[in-house]
């Protein structure tokens, strides 16, 4: 059990960034395995079943160390590329069990919940007592008798006495493009994590933390070089919204590439992912309109929501039956504001991969629900757009869906495309709407011409337009480690959420002192990860989330992987009690 102000130098014993390697094979093709018997927790195996937990696996990562800086040409293991499955439903059940059968999940086991619920309320206890004993390095309010507080009183204390305990693990500053790899800015706190200065060194590590799902995020390659090319001949930005000079031929070009991308109508760009969601919902709904929300949703679609006044009822993570449970009471009992009066518009807004859940919304029944009941669907596809599809086209691609029975698509260029901004996507009248209505269209800046143009590149490279098979590649690519990296996880014996086409796989390690811990532990070894604890996951959900690339090597993968299942023993990460695949697990 991990609690209070975590001192991680024992973790430390094996020499930094290397991996233990033991007994080692050649095949008849030249490749080199390595042999290594898994233990085996209280199982009752049979002869036979323990010859199969010989397990042959490619030796990446001996070849692979983020340090060394070595450039990879990209070589593919096992099956051919072109025959690799492409991210796509399968379509032989039915949705609902279709999706059981390849969603993760397990529930936290008791003495764990225990133990976490434990931990977290003694760092509280801790932290009330160092508030009471020690003057806190932090302003104070003055002289605002008769004031509202300016700042929420838990969530000060929150802030300076629990996450201050682990706040080295995030907001790292890097100082490289966050392709496969990146570059930290190593820092130092010589207070407990009030303040931090840096070392002047830096830490070459492996990216699994960042959104590029499609591995665009390049220094180098024509996406590069294109967007350079445009700053040097358009400058660097506009300065003024779409409505007086900031409208162009290039975001009209990019508006069109869109909505054929998408396959509907029309399409309207933004400058910021973020206020796509939480300029524009204010714009399409009102005081009289119900909106159905799912639980897990995006901060940015809670914020829009709240600002647009409408009623908001929350229904239970991808649970249909819940769903269609509040669909059915806001019919029948209307507004109870007005009396129980009919509702001007009903609303469901999901999004396509829940980002902290790795979870893949149940489109086709949504859609059927939504027809049933006669209400709009507005779909966030920020983490799915490019990641999802045979076509990287997101959800509706994945589910071989009509775009045009989502009434309104929305999504972000960060991701997938490797740029910035949002756009919105769906029928002429509704784009036409917007453009007159939207406040992230009339009033915020658009989009900087070198910015369009990474987006404008990346989509025609994944729609194929740039003349090359890249975008396909990178497609299954992106599959392929995908599938992989959850399936090794699971072999491993800790436990994942989300589905299994998701690239976003985030890792549960409950305890909030564990979060910090295996995060400093991991940058030891040279990778680089995200934690996410409470508030943004309940409080026994801490998790380390990986978000995986198409610009991953099966190398990379493997060395990743390595250093999980030692640091998973280390740390007692390894929860899961379901029964592991003794199978190789082929790439």
């Amino acid at each position: 059990m991990y609690i209070g102000y975590f001192n991680i130098n024992w973790l430390m014993n094996t020499e930094k960034g290397h991996v233990n390697c033991s007994n080692y094979c050649t095949d008849s093709n030249g490749y080199h395995f390595r042999i290594r018997s898994l233990r085996r927790k209280k199982e009752k195996i049979s002869h036979n079943t323990k010859q199969l937990f010989l397990l042959l696996q490619s030796p990446t990562s001996t070849n692979y160390h983020p340090d060394k800086k070595t450039i990879f040409n990209g070589a593919i293991f096992g099956k051919h590329q072109e025959e690799c499955k492409p991210n796509q439903a399968e379509g032989k059940l039915s949705p609902e069990l279709e999706h059981h059968q390849k969603t993760s999940f397990e529930e936290v086991p008791l003495h764990t919940a225990c133990l976490t619920y434990l931990g977290f309320y003694l760092l509280m206890i801790l932290g009330y007592i160092n508030q009471l004993l020690f003057v806190p390095k932090v302003a104070t309010e003055k002289n605002r008798e008769g004031y509202v507080a300016l700042y929420d009183a838990f969530e000060s204390f929150y802030s300076r006495y629990v996450y201050r305990r682990v706040k080295d693990c995030w907001n790292r500053p890097i100082c490289s493009v966050p392709g496969d790899e990146l570059t930290l800015k190593d820092r130092v706190t010589d207070d407990y994590g009030w303040s931090f200065k840096f070392t002047g060194t830096e830490t070459r590590c492996l990216n699994l933390g960042s959104y590029n799902y499609l591995g665009f995020a390049a220094a180098a390659g024509r996406c590069a070089d294109e967007s350079e090319e445009r700053a040097r001949n358009d400058g660097l930005a506009y300065c003024s919204s779409r409505c007086e000079l900031g409208d162009n031929e290039q975001l009209h070009e990019l508006e069109s590439l869109t909505a054929r991308y998408f396959g509907v109508e029309d399409a309207i760009v933004f400058g910021m992912g973020f206020a796509t969601n939480a300029l524009n919902l204010p714009s399409l709904l009102g005081p009289n309109c119900l909106v159905v929300s799912d639980e897990k949703n995006h901060a940015s679609i809670i914020l829009g929501l709240r600002l647009s006044g409408a009623t908001i009822k929350v229904f239970k993570h991808n649970n249909m039956r819940d769903l269609e449970r509040v669909l059915r009471e806001g019919i029948c009992y209307g507004n109870p504001k007005k009396g129980g009066t009919p509702w001007n518009k009903i609303m469901v807004v999901v999004e396509g991969i829940f980002s902290m859940e790795g979870s893949i919304v149940r489109l086709p029944e949504i859609i059927a629900l939504k027809k049933k009941y006669k209400a709009y669907l507005y779909l966030d596809e920020a983490h799915s757009v490019g990641a999802m599809g045979s076509h990287g086209r997101g959800v509706t691609d994945y589910f071989n869906v009509n775009p045009k029975e989502v009434d309104i698509l929305m999504g972000t260029f960060t991701k997938s495309f490797g740029s910035a901004g949002g756009y919105l996507a769906g029928s002429k009248k509704l784009i036409d709407f917007l453009r007159t209505n939207s406040h992230a269209h009339c009033y915020a800046g658009s989009i900087s011409p070198p910015i369009a143009q990474q987006i404008l590149t990346s989509m025609k490279t994944i729609m194929g337009e740039d003349g090359s098979d890249t975008g396909r590649k990178k497609i299954l690519q992106l599959a392929r480690n995908t599938r992989y990296f959850r399936r090794r996880l699971a072999q491993l014996g800790v436990i994942t959420y989300g589905h299994e086409d998701s690239p976003v796989v985030p890792m549960l390690v409950y305890l909030f002192s564990k979060i910090g811990a295996v995060v400093r532990t991991l940058t030891t070894r040279h990778i680089a990860v995200v934690g996410a604890g409470f508030p943004a996951t309940p409080i026994m959900e801490g998790r380390i989330r990986f978000c995986l690339s198409a610009a991953h090597t099966k190398e990379q993968l493997d060395y990743a992987l390595e250093v999980i299942d030692e640091i998973g023993d280390d740390l007692g990460l390894k929860y899961s009690r379901k029964p592991r695949d003794a199978n190789p697990i082929e790439y």
